[in-house]
């Protein structure tokens, strides 16, 4: 288990996995301010339109009425328009109280100068909650975070309705086989999007024009069923003489929005694709075609979906409290940890206790395929000794286990294997010289 050296707390190394914690708020402010221009500017575009034409019937006409009824209108505009920037200063307001939360756990951490100091574990306590909300946000427990969230105190300090929000758009995808919800959310991030060249818009109005041209094919069959199936008595169509059925009237609706989406994609190789739609059939089972047409697109559109989130809002892919936990198994993971002979509570014939976490029942295996800590200091007994197995001890420290231990006179053992492992010849333990 590795040792401590100092107790002194270094603020930065224990903030690397709370820039989110910054982030979020960030860009929920932006995205709030930006609604709030849009607003505006289309509020005020409204509002001018309705008063140059109401200027122009008021100085034309003599009913005073209609003129009381447009002005009724646009002041009823203007009040709709104060709802709705009354709601997003609400929310701009709660989101520079959760920012200045934040910031003050954060500068408690900066306030504490020993990791032995009790408001460190304070601190620690609020952040292992933190951790663990993130970690049921990402998972979808929404409602268990939030009762996490309001039993710690700390809804200021996670961000429960933006992953609510999240997780809507992604069972949109998965569950309803809906677009529409995602495609309000790229419109809303547009300016983003495209400075990172992203391609998740584009994705779904493929998924878009896939799905009229399924329902083109297959409207396409009943169509042709209901023509087979001509009334005896008077022998007209179902369908109607001449008119387009409906499974052509989806394939006519398919062509036009690929025409109007698709077509400025400049991937010709993916729009032929996309064109071979129309001639092959989601039953055909023809390759690539039958790829486009598989449901499994929407649970790849519901991962593409999460990605592109977690990446606008600077989320690391995997939950915080994953990364923690693997930092920290990395950091206290020796190669005895995983030793055949290992001294553990779970060991009933080993001869010494461990109290390595590393070593428990619970993190071993979670810590097997975990690479080992990088020390740029190493802590080495003194007169160290090196056995026929690689391992290095004190001389001191080795010769006290083996008298304990009953090692008759002028052998050794090691003490990890402990009375059932080998011994050797005291000649055969070197000297290990540190350069």
């Amino acid at each position: 288990m590795a040792e401590l050296t100092t107790t002194k707390l270094n603020a930065e190394s224990h903030l690397l996995l709370d820039q989110p914690l910054l982030r979020m708020p960030y860009e929920l402010s932006r995205r709030n301010q930006k609604n709030a221009q849009r607003y505006v500017e289309n509020g005020t575009k409204d509002l001018l339109a309705s008063l140059s034409t109401t200027t122009k019937s008021a100085s034309k006409s003599s009913a005073p009425d209609a003129t009381l009824a447009s002005l009724d209108s646009m002041i009823s505009k203007m009040q709709g328009l104060k709802r709705k920037l009354g709601g997003l200063h609400e929310e701009e307001m709660r989101i520079h109280k959760s920012n200045r939360a934040r910031l003050q756990h954060l500068q408690d951490l900066y306030e504490v100068q020993s990791l032995v100091d009790v408001k460190y574990d304070e601190w620690s306590r609020v952040r292992l909650s933190r951790l663990l909300v993130d970690y049921l946000l990402r998972e979808g427990y929404s409602e268990s975070a939030a009762h996490l969230a309001a039993s710690q105190g700390i809804e200021e300090l996670v961000d429960v309705e933006a992953f609510v929000s999240c997780h809507k758009i992604e069972r949109g995808l998965r569950e309803e086989r809906s677009t529409s919800h995602a495609l309000n959310w790229c419109k809303e991030n547009s300016k983003e999007l495209k400075k990172q060249n992203n391609m998740l818009e584009f994705e779904l109005r493929l998924q878009q024009y896939i799905e009229l041209v399924r329902q083109g094919h297959e409207q396409g069959i009943r169509d042709v069923d209901m023509e087979d199936g001509l009334d005896g008595s008077n022998g007209i169509s179902l369908t109607g003489g001449g008119s387009i059925g409906g499974g052509e009237q989806k394939l006519v609706e398919a062509r036009a929005h690929a025409k109007k989406y698709l077509s400025t994609s400049g991937d010709f190789e993916l729009m032929g694709r996309a064109a071979g739609l129309l001639a092959f059939k989601p039953w055909d089972n023809v390759e690539p075609y039958t790829s486009l047409y598989s449901q499994s697109r929407w649970n790849h559109l519901a991962h593409l979906f999460l990605t592109t989130h977690h990446t606008l809002y600077s989320l690391p892919p995997r939950p915080l409290l994953h990364i923690a936990l693997s930092a920290g198994l990395s950091a206290l993971k020796t190669p005895s940890c995983h030793s055949a002979f290992t001294a553990s509570s779970g060991n009933a014939s080993s001869s010494t206790t461990s109290v390595c976490p590393i070593c428990s029942t619970e993190l071993n295996e979670l810590a097997r395929n975990v690479p080992y800590a990088h020390h740029s200091k190493s802590l080495v007994e003194n007169d160290p000794v090196v056995l026929p197995n690689g391992r290095i001890y004190g001389r001191e420290r080795l010769k006290g286990f083996n008298d304990g231990l009953g090692t008759e006179r002028g052998y050794v053992r090691d003490p990890v294997e402990g009375l059932g492992g080998r011994k050797w010849k005291e000649g055969e333990v070197r000297k290990v010289f540190i350069m």
